[in-house]
C-alpha cells in the first residue's frame, strides 16, 4: 500500500474530527515513509547494500586522506529492529551513513552562523534561522555544524517535541549553537531523509526510554543517535519518498486550514447565537436580529453542530446562568406574589435579626437607582442590593498557633478555593480558636486572591474561614437561586479586584445591586437550571464519547492503511 493525497481526502472526512487529526496524519505519513509504505518501489533502483559499499569506500578514502579520525564501528542490535522494510532497504546506523558530530575548520574572522536553540523549530521543513557572528567567537565550546548536515536536540522536552532540523544557508558554509545538538554529516544519503526518520514516532518513542539524566534534564544519549537502528533504502527512493513527503505535507496543510476555517465559522456562528439569546444582538452572517425565541430555537436545533468542544458547553453553560438571572429561562407566573412583597418581608426578617443581635446592623446604602440598569427585567421582579437581603459572615485569618494539622475539637478551617473540592470541602487543618465559623448550606465566596469570585456551598455542620471567604446566607428566599446569583456577583468582583493581590471589600459585596424574582419563580428557574445542567453533563459524556469513537476510526484507518 503506498499513501497518495487521493486516500488522504477519501479518509479526511471520516477522521478529521478527532483529536489532533491532522498532526495524527503528519506523523502517520513520517512513519509510512520510514517503513518503505508511502511509495512504490522500482525494482530497477540500485538496492542500498550497493549504496552503503559505496558510502564505505568514501569513508576509507577521506580517512586515508587525513579529512576523517578513524571511526568507531558497533554491530547492528537486531532485537533494536521493530519492522520489516522492503528487500531493497538496509539497516545500518547513522554512524555508518554519515559522521556523527563533525568538526569545522576556517579563518577566525570568516563570519559563519550561529543557531541557539530557540532557533530550531520543531515543524517539518521549517528552516531554522541564524546569527552572523565571526567564526572565531563560536568555534570552541560550541556544536559544529555545515550546510547539508542534520541536527538533532537531545534534550527534554524539545526531543520529545521532535525538534531537529537539515542546515541550509548558512553564513560562509558553517555554523555553531547549543551543545544540546546531535549532528551528522550525511556521505551519499539524502539529509531530508535521515530528518524524516528522526521526527517518526518510531525513532523518538523508542528513543525516550533511553534518555539519562535527571527528571527535569535529561539527554538522547550519542549510542541512540548514532547506532539505533536506520532504514535506508535506495538513494533514488530516498528522493521519492522527501518528494512524497513534500506533497502529502503541504495537503496537510491546506487541510488544515480549511479544518481551522470551519472551527472558525462554527465559533462565530455559536457565540454569535448565545450573543443573540444574551442581548438579543444581530446574527453577523444574516444581519437579523431574531427574537429570543427564534435565537434559542435555532441555537438548540442545532446543538450537535454549534457544541463540538468542552468549551462550547462552558459557553452554554455560561448562557443558561445568565438567563436565568434575566427572567428569560422560565416563563412568569401571573399569579405569583411580585418581588417587592418579598422585599418588605425580608426587610422585616433582617430587622428582626439585627434587633436580636443575630445579624449586624447595616450600613444605610444610598438609594436605588434602577434608571440605567444593564438589562430590562420582567415586571414582577424587582432590583435589590445584596447585602440588604443577605446574612454576609466575613472570614477571619487564623495563627499558626490558632490551628493545627491534627484533628482539635473546634471546626475544620479552610484558608481559599484550595479547599473546594469535586465532592465537597477538603480539609487538612482544624480551629483551636473560633472565630468567624461558616454552617452548612451557606454560600462560601472568595473574596481574595487570585480565586476571587470562585463558590462552594458548604457541606460541613460548621467551617471556620479564613479572610480570603465570605459566607452567605439568603434571607427568605431561595439559597439555590442565591448560588445562581454569585456567578454573576463573581464576574462583577473580578472586575472590581484590580490590586496587585486581587481582593474586593465586604461593601462591595453588600452594594452588589442584582435582580431579585418572585420567590415562586426562584424555584422554577433552579429547577430549570438543574435540568439544563444536567443536559450539558449529558453533552459533555457524549463528547467524551465522540472523541473516543474518532480516535479508534482514526487509530483502525491508520493501522489498516500501515497493514495493506
Amino acid at each position: 500500500m503506498t499513501m497518495n493525497p487521493d486516500w488522504l481526502l477519501k479518509h479526511f472526512d471520516q477522521i478529521s474530527e478527532a483529536p489532533d487529526a491532522v498532526p495524527r496524519l503528519r506523523r502517520f505519513i513520517l512513519n509510512l515513509a520510514v517503513r518503505g509504505k508511502l511509495v512504490e518501489q522500482d525494482q530497477t533502483d540500485e538496492p542500498a547494500s550497493e549504496l552503503l559499499k559505496r558510502i564505505e569506500a568514501e569513508k576509507e578514502w577521506l580517512t586515508k586522506a587525513g579529512e576523517l579520525r578513524k571511526h568507531h564501528t558497533q554491530p547492528l542490535d537486531e532485537e533494536q529492529i521493530a519492522f520489516t522494510i522492503p528487500s531493497a532497504w538496509s539497516w545500518t546506523h547513522l554512524a555508518q551513513i554519515g559522521i556523527i558530530n563533525p568538526q569545522n575548520d576556517s579563518e577566525d574572522n570568516a563570519e559563519a552562523s550561529f543557531v541557539p536553540m530557540r532557533m530550531i523549530y520543531a515543524e517539518y521543513r521549517q528552516p531554522s534561522e541564524h546569527e552572523i557572528r565571526p567564526w572565531g567567537e563560536i568555534r570552541r565550546g560550541f556544536t559544529h555544524f555545515a550546510d547539508g548536515d542534520v541536527g538533532l536536540a537531545k534534550i527534554t522536552p524539545c526531543f520529545e517535541n521532535g525538534k531537529s532540523t537539515v542546515f541550509r544557508n548558512l553564513t560562509g558554509g558553517i555554523g555553531a549553537g547549543t551543545t544540546e545538538l546531535h549532528i551528522v554529516r550525511p556521505i551519499f544519503v539524502v539529509a531530508d531523509y535521515i530528518l524524516i526518520f528522526l521526527k517518526s514516532s518510531h525513532f523518538i518513542e523508542a528513543g525516550i526510554p533511553k534518555m539519562t539524566g535527571t527528571a527535569g534534564q535529561k539527554r538522547v544519549p550519542k549510542d541512540y543517535f548514532a547506532f539505533s537502528p536506520f532504514p535506508l533504502p535506495p538513494l533514488a527512493e530516498q528522493h521519492r519518498i522527501v518528494g512524497k513527503v513534500d506533497e502529502l505535507m503541504a495537503l496537510c496543510d491546506e487541510l488544515e486550514a480549511a479544518q481551522a476555517k470551519r472551527e472558525r465559522r462554527r465559533d462565530r456562528l455559536g457565540a454569535a447565537t448565545l450573543h443573540g439569546l444574551n442581548n438579543g444582538d444581530a446574527i453577523p452572517e444574516t444581519g437579523t436580529r431574531p427574537t429570543f425565541e427564534e435565537s434559542a430555537r435555532f441555537y438548540f436545533n442545532h446543538l450537535p453542530r454549534l457544541t463540538t468542544r468542552p468549551d462550547h458547553i462552558h459557553q452554554l453553560r455560561q448562557t443558561i446562568l445568565n438567563l436565568a438571572v434575566r427572567g428569560k429561562l422560565v416563563p412568569q407566573g401571573p399569579n405569583d406574589e411580585p418581588a417587592s412583597e418579598l422585599l418588605k418581608r425580608i426587610r422585616a426578617e433582617m430587622e428582626r435579626l439585627m434587633k436580636e443581635g443575630k445579624a449586624r446592623r447595616q450600613e444605610p446604602q444610598p438609594d436605588l437607582e434602577t434608571n440605567g440598569m444593564p438589562f430590562a427585567i420582567p415586571n414582577s421582579w424587582a432590583w435589590a442590593r445584596l447585602g440588604d437581603v443577605i446574612h454576609l459572615v466575613s472570614g477571619q485569618h487564623l495563627q499558626p498557633g490558632e490551628y493545627s494539622d491534627q484533628k482539635q475539637n473546634g471546626p475544620p478551617y479552610i484558608t481559599g478555593p484550595a479547599d473546594f473540592g469535586v465532592d465537597g470541602l477538603v480539609i487538612t487543618r482544624y480551629a483551636i480558636v473560633r472565630k468567624a465559623v461558616a454552617t452548612n448550606g451557606q454560600i462560601l465566596l472568595t473574596v481574595k486572591g487570585a480565586g476571587v469570585g470562585k463558590t462552594a456551598v458548604c457541606n460541613l455542620e460548621e467551617v471556620a474561614i479564613s479572610r480570603q471567604l465570605m459566607a452567605m446566607t439568603a434571607i427568605k428566599w431561595s439559597q439555590s437561586f442565591l448560588l445562581l446569583t454569585a456567578h454573576r456577583l463573581a464576574e462583577s468582583l473580578k472586575e472590581t479586584a484590580r490590586s496587585l493581590i486581587p481582593g474586593i471589600s465586604r461593601e462591595d459585596v453588600d452594594r452588589f445591586v442584582f435582580p431579585l424574582p418572585p420567590l415562586a419563580e426562584q424555584y422554577r428557574i433552579v429547577a430549570k437550571v438543574d435540568e439544563l445542567m444536567a443536559l450539558c453533563d449529558q453533552m459533555e459524556d457524549r463528547l467524551t464519547t465522540t472523541a473516543t469513537a474518532r480516535r479508534q476510526l482514526l487509530e483502525a484507518t491508520l493501522s489498516e492503511a500501515i497493514e495493506s
